[in-house]
C-alpha cells in the first residue's frame, strides 16, 4: 500500500498560536505511521513558513523552530498529498488557509473557506443561525472605530439593549482570548478596549446562566454526531486558563451530560441544523447553553478546528463514542478526500 504524504500545518499568526501546537502535537502523535507519512509545516508568529523534522515534542512546548528550515508553501503541492492545518483563529480557522489550499487545488481536511469564514465571525454566525430559525442570545456588535468616536453612547447602547451582566468577545477569536464576563457599567469599558486589542469588530452578548454543553460532528452531506457533553468551568466561565492552564484545579468534562432525553435528542439535531447552515464539511464542534429552568437552548457557536490536545472535548466525545484518536484523524482525512472528488468531478 503506498502511504499518503499529510501535511500537518501548525503554529499561525493568531493569539492562539500555542494552542494550535499542542492540538499539532495531539494529531502528529495519532497518525498511524502504516498508513501515512506525516510532513510537518509550521507557521511562525510573524507568518514565516517552516518545515520541521524533528521530534514531535518539541512541537508542543514552542522549540521546534530551532531546528526548522524555510519553507516556500507553493511547495505543499509536490512536498504532500493532502493537508491537516491544526490552526486555531484568525489566518487558520477563518477561511484563508482553507482558500490557499482550494487556490492551489490540494485536499485537506476540515470545513472549506464558506464554513470556516462565517463560523469564525461571531456576528455572521449568529445572522445564519437567525435566519434558520435557530435560538441564539441577545447581542450586540460593535466596531472599533465608531467606539473610539463615541465611546459613552456606545456603552449606553449596550446597557440599554444587552444589560448587566454581559460577555464582550472579539469577533474573530477563537479559544476565549479576549473575552471578559462583565458585571458592571465600570467594568464594561476596559472589557471592550481589551477584546479591540484582537479585533476590530466585537461582540456584545448577554449572560445566559445556564449549562454549556457541547457536540462533536464527523462528516459531509449527512453528518454523525456523538452523545452531548457538558463542561463544568474550573473559573467563573470557561476562559482561556479554565481550557488550557489550570492544571491544579482542571475543568471538569461530563461525557454523556445528563439530560433529559428530549433535550438531549433536540440538541444532537440543532448541531446538525447548524453545520449545515454554515455549509460545514469534515468535522466540527458545536457549542450550546441550556437553561434548565425554561428547558431553553441557546447555539453559542461553531468551532470548525477544535482543539486536539489531550483534555480538549472534540476528541474526547468521540473517544467515548467508540472512534479511537487515530480513527477520528483518518475520518476527517476520507472526507477531504471526499469533498475533493466532488469538486473536480462536477
Amino acid at each position: 500500500m503506498c502511504k499518503k504524504r499529510i501535511g500537518v500545518i501548525f503554529g499561525g499568526r493568531s493569539e492562539e498560536h500555542e494552542v494550535s501546537l499542542k492540538s499539532a502535537a495531539f494529531v502528529m502523535k495519532a497518525l498511524n505511521p502504516d498508513k501515512f507519512v506525516p510532513i510537518y509545516i509550521g507557521i511562525t508568529k510573524e507568518g514565516n513558513w517552516k518545515k520541521y523534522e524533528g521530534a514531535i515534542e518539541k512541537v508542543e512546548n514552542g522549540t521546534w523552530q530551532e531546528s526548522a528550515q524555510d519553507f516556500n508553501p507553493i511547495d505543499i503541492k509536490e512536498e504532500t498529498d493532502f493537508v491537516l492545518p491544526v490552526l486555531h483563529g484568525p489566518y487558520g480557522e477563518d477561511g484563508c488557509i482553507q482558500g490557499f489550499l482550494e487556490t492551489i487545488d490540494i485536499p485537506y481536511g476540515g470545513c472549506g473557506v464558506l464554513a470556516s469564514a462565517v463560523s469564525m465571525d461571531k456576528e455572521k454566525f449568529k445572522q445564519v443561525m437567525e435566519e434558520k430559525g435557530l435560538n441564539i442570545c441577545r447581542y450586540q456588535c460593535l466596531y472599533k472605530n465608531d467606539f473610539s468616536c463615541s465611546t459613552e453612547t456606545a456603552i449606553h447602547k449596550i446597557l440599554d439593549s444587552i444589560g448587566m451582566p454581559c460577555f464582550v468577545k472579539p469577533a474573530n477569536m477563537g479559544s476565549s482570548v479576549g473575552i471578559s464576563k462583565v458585571k458592571s457599567r465600570d467594568e464594561l469599558k476596559s472589557a471592550l478596549e481589551n477584546a479591540f486589542k484582537y479585533d476590530d469588530k466585537v461582540v456584545v452578548e448577554e449572560y445566559i446562566k445556564g449549562r454549556e454543553l457541547e457536540v462533536a460532528v464527523l462528516g459531509g452531506y449527512e453528518p454523525d454526531t456523538t452523545d452531548v457533553g457538558e463542561i463544568i468551568p474550573s473559573e467563573e466561565f470557561y476562559d482561556y486558563e479554565a481550557k488550557y492552564l489550570n492544571s491544579s484545579k482542571p475543568s471538569k468534562l461530563i461525557i454523556p451530560a445528563k439530560l433529559p432525553e428530549h433535550i438531549r435528542q433536540t440538541i444532537k439535531q440543532m448541531a446538525v441544523s447548524a453545520y449545515k447552515a454554515v455549509d460545514g464539511w469534515g468535522f466540527a464542534r458545536v457549542d450550546f447553553f441550556y437553561c434548565e429552568e425554561t428547558e431553553k437552548i441557546y447555539i453559542n457557536e461553531i468551532n470548525t478546528i477544535p482543539g486536539f490536545t489531550s483534555i480538549s472535548m472534540f476528541p474526547l466525545l468521540w473517544k467515548d463514542a467508540g472512534l479511537e484518536y487515530g480513527q477520528i484523524i483518518e475520518r476527517i482525512i476520507d472526507l477531504g478526500y471526499e469533498r475533493h472528488y466532488i469538486k473536480n468531478n462536477r
